[in-house]
Formats: structure tokens, C-alpha cells, sequence
């Protein structure tokens, strides 16, 4: 299969061959190519596919990319702070994380979260008068780009003055969408258009990913030929065998249907960002209806007798800066019988490539697992969950009162009522932290994954602490096992927690906050939207029938942190 290397069980072997020559009998790539929906599930899917042919646009309006380039760097601003959220900031954290500052232009920053700390973590490492701030919001009524407008937009006015504000603010959003209206209310100095037929998570290569590309200084016509050679590659026309995209989906796609729906991403340390990319594009393309893929991102390599038969791996390589002790595990993982698909990458540039690469693997894996790869019902519930608690704080200037199941040290631990009973009964009169968190890991089976939900700041600290309890759970457990910080991951990986299969066992992880931030022009402040986040995440994960237990560390994190990590290894 060109572009790819694949070492897989004899039995995946053979299911995928026969999934090829079905694909390529039907003619399966020409009818996605023509946008027929009934490669999926024949419903609005053919409303959703502007992404097939972007990268043709973006290349024709490559002029207007190089003088927005130029501009900024005349207006002489030193830094660039990307206001989004899932589809609007994963492309250009990548991107920030990959290719770092490129000389003589700003550097990028990317805020994608509701933490008060975090927020101010930001304004403190930018000067904001040397600031474009880049709002990017496809629909213009997510609520976190929204909040995060008001208060930059206030504390640049306060800085610059009223008449100038404007001119220090870019938005990316949907033709007529309410972010434009008030990008042209405000007078921002610009307005770059995405396509309404193009879902957030498939807009790397459209304007939501190029012009904060562009403005960070990145080659956009070098990065742009490496994506259309590969449009080219996963043509209509192209043997499937030889399709990079749809070869790669149909071992994806064929891999889950067997069983194997754990996909583990492994990366080259320069690349290491992409799987956060990755993560929302599988997660919230394939999981719904109870299917689904779950994608594993960052988890460290072990050996190979602690993976189930529920995975695959796919190690992207970065043959530039390739690092041998992963060379070497994974070359253990092929020799042991676990499906391995490497991809190599000569150049960081290649990303281009590899986002189109993706997108059309995990279009056609959701064809073959038999969902609509563009629509994120569940995510959408979250949200309305939230919406209520936020509204009802504007009104009574509280959030409704809750009782934890138990109170350990400081420690407060919250569910919903049926997993209340189910771990009451387990822990068997041990009401105790770890006595809990038994009970809750106890739950975890054979071909289910664990998953840390971490409403915290997201820093290298608060990482680590949190990769050890996953890490802990894993080694013990031989599961897969997730990380995501909210709540960026409510607009990615929560889709598949939500609506994929009933196999996950989550863990949330609140605080309450350090630093109290208010939203200009509401009564709620940042940290009572992000409780509101975390307690509408965990109320659909309840409606689902999932398997979850909340931990909140009260206000000493870092304390907490570590009694969590105790009572996590005393526990199993």
C-alpha cells in the first residue's frame, strides 16, 4: 500500500484485503469523490464533504495569505494569541508546537481553555499591546471563543485605547455566523471566511488552519503542494491498494469492526502534537450510535504483553528525528503479532499531507464501521448541558447544590445515582478514597478503556501527575487508557465518550479554582463556566449509562494531586 508500511495478524490481514476489493469493485472512492452519502448512512453527508477539494482554493488564494503575512509583520506585532476551540485550535497548536517561532514573524500562542489560571497564564507571557488576537469560531456561538473575546477585546481596550482595539483582533468564522457581525461591529482589522460545508474538525487546510499558518510565518505554498500531492494520491482514480487514505481507513475501519477499535498513536518527538489533531478527527468522526474508534494519544510505549488484542498501533514517523527507543518498541510490538501501521515523514512540511491523509482514512473508516463521519450529536448535548447550568447561574447568581458520595481528607467524590448504588455496594462499607476508587476501577474489563477527565490547568505538572494515575491504571489493568484536559476535550475526544461504545471508565478530576476571573459583560466568571462544563460533561455521561466517578481536589491542586496518585496505586 503506498505510503504505508503494515505488519497485521494473519486473520486482519485477510479482512482487510477483502474490504479493499470491496471498495474497489464498488467503486466506492469514485462515489465519495462525487459526494454520494450513501457511502455512509445516505443521510446530509454529501452537505459535508468542502474539504475534498479546499486545498485547491487555499493554493489559488495564496497572494492573499502572503500579504496578511506581511502586514502583521509591518504592523509589528510580537505576538499571536488564537482564541478557539477543538476544530479552531488543534490545527494551529500543531502547527505552533511543530515548527515553534519561525524568525521575523510572531510567535503563536493557542488558548483552548475555561481555566481561570490558565487564561491568565496566557495575558502573562503576551504584551498586549503587541498582540493580534485571532478569533476563530466557525459557528460564532461557541461559548468559549466567545468569552474569550470579551475579556481580550476589554483588556486590549484598556491598553490601547477604544479607537484601536479593533485593530488588533482577526476573526475566522462562517459566512453571516454571529462572530462576524460582531468582528464587524468591533471593526477587526480582518475577516477570513471558512466553507459552511467544511466540519470544524476537517478545516486544517481551509483558512481556520492557514491563516494563523500564515501569519506565524510558516512556507503556506510549500505546505499546501505537500497536501495537494496528496489530494492527487487519494484520487477517484487511484487503486485503492495505492489510495494513502483509503488504505489506511479501510485497515481502521476493518481493525474495529473485529474488535480492534483502540487506535494508539505513536509520534516522533518533533511531531508529538499531531495525535491531539488526530484525536479529535477519529474520536468525534467514528464514535456515535455505540460504534466508534477510540483514539489513544500520549500514552507511553510499554512492553508488548500489556497490550490487549483490542488495539492497533500507528506510529508516524518523523524520519528527520526519529527516536530509537521507540524505533525499538515498536519493532518488539510487530515481532510480538500486534497490528502495526507506520507512516514515514521526510519533513515536518509533510503535515500538509498528512492532515488530508487522515481526513480521508477516517471518512472511510466511518463508511465501513456504517456511521455519518460529520455529525457529533452528543457533543452538542454537553453543550446544551452546559448552556442550562450557565443560564441558571446568570439568574440566581449560583450554580444548583450537590452532595458528594463521599468526603475523604479535603477530597470530595460525586457521581449520579445508579453508579452511586453500583459503588457503594462495591466498596463494601470503605468510604474512604481509595476505597472508592477500588470499587470504580474494579469496573474496568477486559477490551475497555480508562479515561482522566482533568478540569485543571494544563500545564507540564498537572500532566505528569495525571499520565502517572493513567499509566498506573494501564500497567495494572492491561487496558487502553486516555488523558484529556477540559474542556478542550469536549470538542473532541467527549463525542466517543459519549456516543461511541459503552466500554469506557472515566475518571473526572475538578478543583476549585486559585484564580478568579470575571467574563466582561456576564455575571458568571470563568471558573463557574468551567464547573458548568465539567458538570454538564459528567451529566451526559450519566444519561449514557457510562461508568464514571468525579474526584474534586479542592483548592490545595497540588496537594490533591498527589493524594489522588496515593490512593490510585492503593487502590489496585
Amino acid at each position: 500500500m503506498d505510503g504505508l508500511k503494515t505488519s497485521l495478524p494473519t486473520a486482519l490481514a485477510t479482512a482487510v484485503k477483502a474490504t479493499a476489493t470491496e471498495w474497489q469493485s464498488s467503486g466506492k472512492m469514485k462515489r465519495l469523490w462525487q459526494r454520494d452519502a450513501t457511502v455512509w448512512t445516505g443521510a446530509d453527508e454529501a452537505n459535508w464533504l468542502g474539504w475534498l477539494d479546499i486545498v485547491d482554493e487555499q493554493i489559488a488564494q495564496q497572494d492573499q495569505l502572503q500579504k496578511l503575512a506581511k502586514e502583521i509583520q509591518a504592523r509589528g506585532f510580537q505576538h499571536v494569541l488564537l482564541l478557539g476551540m477543538g476544530g479552531s485550535s488543534l490545527c494551529p497548536e500543531v502547527l505552533r508546537m511543530t515548527f515553534g517561532r519561525i524568525t521575523h514573524f510572531p510567535t503563536l500562542h493557542v488558548l483552548d481553555s475555561t481555566d481561570a489560571a490558565q487564561v491568565k497564564a496566557f495575558e502573562h507571557v503576551i504584551d498586549i499591546p503587541k498582540t493580534l488576537f485571532i478569533v476563530s469560531s466557525k459557528s460564532g456561538s461557541t461559548l468559549e471563543p466567545n468569552i474569550f473575546k470579551q475579556y481580550f477585546f476589554e483588556r486590549t481596550r484598556q491598553a490601547v485605547g477604544a479607537v484601536r482595539v479593533g485593530s488588533h483582533f482577526i476573526a475566522i468564522t462562517d459566512p453571516g455566523s454571529k462572530m462576524q457581525q460582531v468582528a464587524e461591529a468591533d471593526r477587526f482589522l480582518h475577516v477570513f471566511f471558512g466553507r459552511a460545508s467544511i466540519g470544524g474538525r476537517y478545516s486544517a487546510l481551509s483558512n481556520f488552519g492557514m491563516v494563523p499558518a500564515a501569519v506565524m510565518g510558516l512556507d503556506t505554498k510549500k505546505f499546501l503542494g505537500q497536501a495537494a500531492a496528496m489530494v492527487r494520491a487519494c484520487g477517484a482514480d487511484a487503486a485503492i491498494e495505492e489510495n494513502p487514505g483509503a488504505a489506511l481507513g479501510i485497515i481502521l475501519g476493518t481493525a474495529a469492526k473485529a474488535g480492534r477499535d483502540k487506535v494508539t498513536i505513536i509520534t516522533s518527538p518533533g511531531i508529538s502534537d499531531l495525535g491531539a489533531w488526530l484525536e479529535q478527527l477519529i474520536a468525534e468522526s467514528t464514535g456515535k450510535i455505540g460504534k466508534g474508534i477510540i483514539p489513544v494519544d500520549r500514552e507511553r510505549l510499554t512492553t508488548p504483553e500489556v497490550y490487549g488484542d483490542d488495539r492497533v498501533f500507528v506510529y508516524v514517523r518523523l524520519d528527520s528525528g526519529a527516536d530509537a527507543d521507540q524505533d525499538a518498541r515498536v519493532a518488539a510490538l510487530e515481532k510480538a503479532g500486534h497490528p502495526v501501521v507506520r507512516i514515514a515523514m521526510t519533513d515536518i512540511y509533510e503535515l500538509g499531507a498528512e492532515f488530508f491523509r487522515w481526513e480521508v482514512a477516517t471518512a472511510v473508516a466511518g463508511a465501513i464501521i456504517g456511521i455519518n463521519a460529520f455529525n457529533q450529536p452528543d457533543v452538542e448535548a454537553s453543550k446544551i448541558a452546559t448552556r442550562t447550568l450557565t443560564t441558571e447561574y446568570e439568574a440566581k447568581g449560583s450554580l444548583p447544590a450537590e452532595k458528594p458520595v463521599v468526603e475523604d481528607s479535603g477530597i470530595k467524590l460525586f457521581t449520579d445515582e445508579i453508579n452511586a448504588a453500583e459503588l457503594a455496594k462495591a466498596a463494601a462499607g470503605d468510604a474512604t478514597l481509595a476505597g472508592y476508587l477500588k470499587a470504580h476501577l474494579a469496573r474496568i474489563r477486559s477490551g475497555d478503556y480508562f479515561a482522566v477527565l482533568g478540569y485543571i490547568q494544563m500545564n507540564e505538572e498537572h500532566e505528569k501527575a495525571l499520565q502517572a494515575v493513567r499509566h498506573a491504571v494501564r500497567d495494572k489493568k492491561g487496558v487502553a487508557t486516555c488523558l484529556g484536559f477540559g474542556p478542550r476535550f469536549l470538542h473532541s475526544t467527549g463525542q466517543a465518550y459519549k456516543g461511541g461504545p459503552n466500554s469506557g471508565v472515566f475518571l473526572q478530576v475538578t478543583c476549585d479554582d486559585s484564580v478568579e476571573l470575571p467574563v466582561p459583560g456576564q455575571k458568571y466568571t470563568f471558573g463557574v463556566v468551567k464547573a458548568a462544563q465539567a458538570r454538564g460533561d459528567f451529566q451526559v455521561l450519566a444519561d449514557r449509562g457510562r461508568r464514571a466517578l468525579r474526584v474534586h481536589l479542592g483548592s490545595n491542586l497540588k496537594a490533591g494531586l498527589a493524594a489522588l496518585q496515593t490512593a490510585v496505586q492503593k487502590a489496585l
